[in-house]
């Protein structure tokens, strides 16, 4: 079969002849099963996933020919070119974007169906992709994985820390298995499998003016020197309308993008910080910083929780965290 080479060594099949058009049929049952329960489709995935022939030969552990065989013989069954060359680069044809896009979980699911085997050999093997809000990865979730650590020591996770927006969008495009985010409104392709409410106030030390007030308000709050989250943090999305009221006639405010940095100029007394509790747990228990939550009418409290994808089957290493994650925020208790 021809070869063709690339200057940077891609080994990339002959283009589909001029002659041979999509088959103007649907393909039968029986051919479609020879198509797609082979290796061309694997090997295809391997091509497309890296882009080389060379890498996904080297992956695959056999040779560079063997997959440009396997290319070339789904190609010629389909009736359509699924790579083409643009110069030195190796790229997917239309017909290649369309599959990738519909096959490229195959491997995945292959993967997960091996982890659960091992788990009931007893092998107790597999990944958990997990991600989580920053305030809740700090307060929850490393005593949660330092838990299930010491129950399943050969599970492997990996935890991913972004905005609350960022880990939903991770769940529901299936990059991540389990998140841990705040949830200001419903989200396509995420079930909220078990949640949390918490308290939206101000944060702050033992001596600021603000501690010895019994009802405090967001517009007492900003009349002070204050920080808060900018607005791709989820409790800016809660507060925004109550924010906004208050700020008509006073100064400008610090915005940050980390909680921690929240935290940590409110220890500074110069700020308050609004925010939950949840990311001060050390520095509200050794007395460092106190909370006090807004009395404001109308407010409500901000909620997070674990978060899936919707309609999608978690493997069963994923699955036993879930169940694990589920039980300790049930009893799990937060600061007020």
């Amino acid at each position: 079969m021809e070869v063709v080479t690339t200057d940077n060594d891609m080994q990339v099949p002959p283009p589909v002849p001029a002659t041979d058009k999509p088959f103007s049929r649907q393909l039968s049952p029986a051919l479609l099963e020879r198509v797609f329960h082979q290796p061309a489709l694997i090997y295809f995935n391997a091509v497309a996933r890296h882009l080389s022939v060379r890498e996904a030969s080297r992956r695959l552990n056999t040779a560079p020919s063997a997959v440009t065989r396997q290319i070339a013989h789904l190609e010629a069954v389909l009736g359509l070119a699924l790579l083409v060359r643009e110069g030195r680069r190796l790229k997917l044809a239309p017909a290649g974007e369309i599959l990738y896009r519909h096959t490229r979980g195959l491997t995945t699911t292959l993967v997960s169906a091996i982890a659960e085997l091992d788990m009931l050999r007893g092998l107790k093997v597999g990944t958990v992709r997990i991600a989580s809000a920053e305030s809740v990865g700090l307060a929850f979730v490393p005593e949660l994985i330092a838990d299930f650590g010491l129950q399943y020591p050969r599970l492997h996770l990996t935890a991913h820390v972004a905005s609350s927006a960022e880990v939903v969008a991770q769940v529901a495009s299936g990059l991540v298995d389990i998140g841990f985010a705040f949830i200001t409104r419903a989200v396509p392709d995420v079930e909220v499998a078990s949640r949390r409410d918490v308290p939206i106030g101000v944060l702050m030390t033992p001596g600021h003016a603000l501690v010895k007030e019994t009802d405090v308000r967001l517009a007492r709050c900003v009349a002070h020197p204050f920080a808060v989250a900018t607005p791709d943090i989820s409790i800016r999305d809660v507060i925004e309308p109550f924010l906004h009221r208050a700020l008509l006639s006073h100064l400008p405010f610090v915005e940050v993008d980390s909680i921690r940095m929240l935290v940590a100029l409110a220890c500074t007394g110069r700020y308050v910080s609004i925010m939950t509790p949840i990311g001060a747990e050390q520095e509200l228990a050794d007395g460092r910083l106190v909370f006090r939550a807004f009395q404001d009418a109308g407010l409500p409290r901000n909620r997070f929780g674990i978060i899936t994808r919707t309609g999608g089957s978690l493997n069963y290493a994923a699955a036993v965290f879930f169940e694990h994650a589920k039980q300790r925020l049930g009893s799990a208790t937060f600061p007020s």
